[in-house]
């Protein structure tokens, strides 16, 4: 049998966000999986105390880190994963900041609506995965499985019998992740979920965000992981039986009734440029945008 990772999953509750650092028990080299740098929307004032978090696990438990990894541009929260590259470069080795190889449509896209300069986001990520691209952790056997739907460029990685699915999927009583961001398709999602359930069932789907029902006899604290046969038997959204078309119908119902997530425009900007911070005004500010939404009768 192939040997297993150890997992230290993390919750961040401001933004509902797993994250995940995974390392391989033989010889401590790790992988950190979407993490998050704190941002107060109040006092638009970025902090790094979760990050902090992440970094003090590694070195009590004296992992070597080698990839930071995002399934995806997030809209949800701040990566943390330019601010860990510099604090772990200064303790002896530069760990590459990892994404999938459609990231580039997404750069460009977010680039030209936010009027972000390429030289701030070009080469932003180190590497850039093929799908199925198969790469170590020590040695730990990890593979990249694309898997589209919420987002275009979106990865799963698969780490023994593990999937770190990021948005594809969700907790049985949370079901699915939204599928009208640009380029999202839910017929695509569908598409990877059935993908995940073709998995053994004995496969751990550690999810990028949980959003405990509480009340009503729900549970109150978060979840890290479900197995195949767990998902495939009573996710609310896509337990097997339901068909695409089923699906698709309710998804896209469901996310025309929906409000943008409240880091939405901060995320992206951000997370595009791999967590480096905007450049500087002569001032000094470094600046995020804002879309305006103006009434007929201003314009």
């Amino acid at each position: 049998m192939p040997a297993e990772p150890i997992v230290h999953a993390c919750f961040e509750p401001n933004t509902a966000t797993w994250q995940y650092v995974v390392a391989d028990p033989s010889t401590g080299a790790a992988v950190i999986i979407d993490s998050v740098l704190d941002f107060d929307p109040a006092r638009n004032a970025i902090s790094t105390g979760t990050a902090d978090g992440l970094l003090a696990l590694v070195n009590e438990k004296g992992y070597t880190v080698e990839r930071i990894l995002e399934t995806h541009a997030h809209a949800d929260h701040l990566t943390a994963s330019r601010y860990l590259q510099q604090r772990l470069a200064g303790s002896g080795k530069r760990p590459d900041i990892c994404i999938g190889k459609r990231i580039v449509g997404v750069q460009e896209r977010f680039g030209a609506r936010y009027g972000i300069d390429k030289s701030e986001y070009e080469g932003a990520f180190d590497h850039l995965f093929d799908d199925e691209e198969v790469f170590a952790i020590g040695d730990l056997q990890a593979r990249a499985i694309h898997l589209p739907g919420h987002t275009p460029d979106h990865l799963g990685y698969m780490i023994g019998a593990n999937v770190f699915c990021g948005d594809s999927l969700f907790n049985t009583d949370v079901g699915s992740a939204r599928c009208d961001f640009p380029d999202g398709n839910a017929h695509e999602l569908y598409n990877s979920v059935s993908k995940l359930f073709a998995l053994p069932d004995d496969t751990k789907i550690w999810t990028g965000h949980d959003y405990p029902p509480a009340g009503d006899g729900g549970r109150a604290e978060p979840l890290a992981f479900t197995t195949v046969a767990d998902q495939k038997q009573a996710n609310k959204h896509l337990r097997t039986g339901t068909t695409a078309e089923d699906f698709v119908r309710w998804r896209t119902e469901r996310d025309a009734g929906l409000g943008e997530p409240r880091l939405l425009h901060q995320a992206l900007q951000f997370n595009i440029r791999a967590g480096r911070l905007p450049a500087a005004t002569k001032g000094g500010d470094r600046l995020l945008h804002l879309p305006l939404r103006v009434p007929a009768s201003l314009l």
